[in-house]
């Protein structure tokens, strides 16, 4: 693929997924910051990597693995937000805005892994 993947639009929002996780993050116990915090921030952060890290190898396979890998990351995101969300860790309202980004997110990986395919077979 070998394209800047600070011009990818899939990028550009995972990043604002990490910044949004991070402020809502600071608002979970003390006690969790070493479990769910951060475990939470991980995921978050990991969807960025591997776009970045797919975005920048030769073979077509690996590019669709690391992908693959930060949308799977996405689901795990959700799912610990869900769980925050249960424990009261953040509001609700708070739960819908990450949600919404994560569901954003989702699409924009499942968009793209398509879109490559489909490039892909083209050649």
């Amino acid at each position: 693929m070998d394209r800047n993947y600070t011009e990818l639009a899939i990028w550009m929002e995972g990043r604002k997924l990490v910044n949004l996780t991070y402020i809502l993050t600071t608002k979970f116990p003390k006690e969790e910051l070493l479990a769910l915090t951060g475990q939470i921030r991980r995921l978050a952060t990991s969807v960025s990597f591997n776009i970045t890290e797919g975005s920048k190898r030769q073979n077509p396979e690996d590019t669709l693995q690391f992908l693959h890998i930060a949308g799977k990351s996405l689901y795990k995101l959700e799912s610990q937000f869900h769980w925050a969300s249960e424990q009261q860790y953040i509001s609700k309202e708070d739960f819908k805005i990450i949600n919404k980004k994560i569901l954003l997110c989702k699409k924009l990986v499942s968009g793209f892994i398509n879109c490559y395919k489909l490039i892909e077979n083209e050649k």
